[in-house]
């Protein structure tokens, strides 16, 4: 099956300046975030995705179609949720989302019967024949989704989703992302500042620094992995249950005062640490998963190619 999304040498220039630096990679999850600093390179990489930026070397595909021989049929295969406005603000929803799908090449008709399904599906339907420029914030982010949605593209592109969203409006727009992501019609990318909307959403990330890939990480294998890697804290050991632990096929590592740190084979349960601590007389005082959290990885990936583009 072919990637989502593939990087082929990707170069983008804007004059003399290099803004994306030979991309090369592959991106295959469901949800995946797209994360950097300001000026990493982020933005430039959606709008080259989408067609408004050419390449000045190198490519990119989209479900193995070469964004610059198939623009216009992949013009129909993604939805983009800007951060920006872009709304005709004397327009009404409804015919604001209408002519965006009809933008993507749905015909008027069909155009408008989605229109309708998408702003109900966002929660604007009793709104939908307001003009959008009296929408609140909160409603101009949920049409902005639902034009990205209405003509059923297999890729969603959403720029900063949550940007300016008090609490409430903010888990709403959480939960219809994974609601999305979950239907498994669309594959979504969401472009992010934010570390907890992608933490909570995207089950893959790349992470972009002065324009190179400074990472791509599979956050599903990492929550795998790190759901065996334990801390502990025991009181009544006297070594033994740290060999019965060991003998069990367990890697285990001992700090004094009753603190150690073991790493599980898959065939392990965690019950049964419990077992040999009750065997042994042991109280399991604390046990901690150690979880490398998205911030650790997106700092990590600074730091590494930092040093490797200061070796240059």
């Amino acid at each position: 099956m072919a990637p989502v999304i593939e990087f082929d040498g990707l170069e983008v220039r804007f004059g003399p300046r290099a803004v994306l630096k030979n991309l090369r990679g592959q991106l295959q999850g469901r949800c995946i975030g797209l994360l950097g600093p300001n000026g990493s390179g982020k933005s430039t990489l959606l709008n080259t995705l989408l067609g408004f930026y050419q390449p000045a070397q190198g490519t990119a595909r989209v479900f193995g179609k070469d964004i610059g021989e198939h623009s216009r049929e992949l013009r129909g295969l993604i939805g983009y949720m800007p951060e920006s406005d872009a709304f005709i603000s004397n327009l009404t929803g409804v015919r604001f989302v209408r002519y965006m799908a009809e933008l993507s090449g749905l015909p008027s008709t069909h155009a408008l019967e989605r229109a309708h399904e998408a702003l109900f599906y966002v929660g604007l339907g009793e709104v939908r024949y307001r003009k959008v420029g009296t929408y609140s914030l909160g409603m101009k982010q949920l049409a902005k989704l639902a034009q990205a949605i209405a003509h059923g593209p297999r890729l969603l592109f959403l720029d900063e989703p949550t940007n300016g969203l008090d609490p409430p409006a903010r888990n709403r727009m959480i939960q219809l992302i994974r609601e999305i992501r979950d239907a498994g019609n669309m594959h979504v990318v969401i472009s992010s500042h934010l570390l907890r909307d992608v933490d909570e959403c995207c089950d893959e990330v790349i992470i972009l620094r002065d324009g190179h890939i400074a990472g791509i990480c599979n956050l599903e294998e990492e929550r795998r992995m790190n759901r065996k890697f334990l801390e502990l804290e025991t009181r009544g050991e006297d070594n033994s249950f740290a060999d019965a632990v060991q003998q069990l096929g367990c890697e285990c590592a001992l700090f004094g005062k009753g603190r150690m740190k073991v790493v599980l084979p898959e065939s392990i349960e965690i019950r049964e640490l419990y077992q040999i601590a009750a065997r042994k007389d042991v109280q399991i005082r604390r046990m901690n998963y150690r979880r490398d959290s998205l911030e650790d990885i997106f700092l990590k990936a600074m730091e590494e190619v930092g040093a490797r583009n200061g070796s240059l």
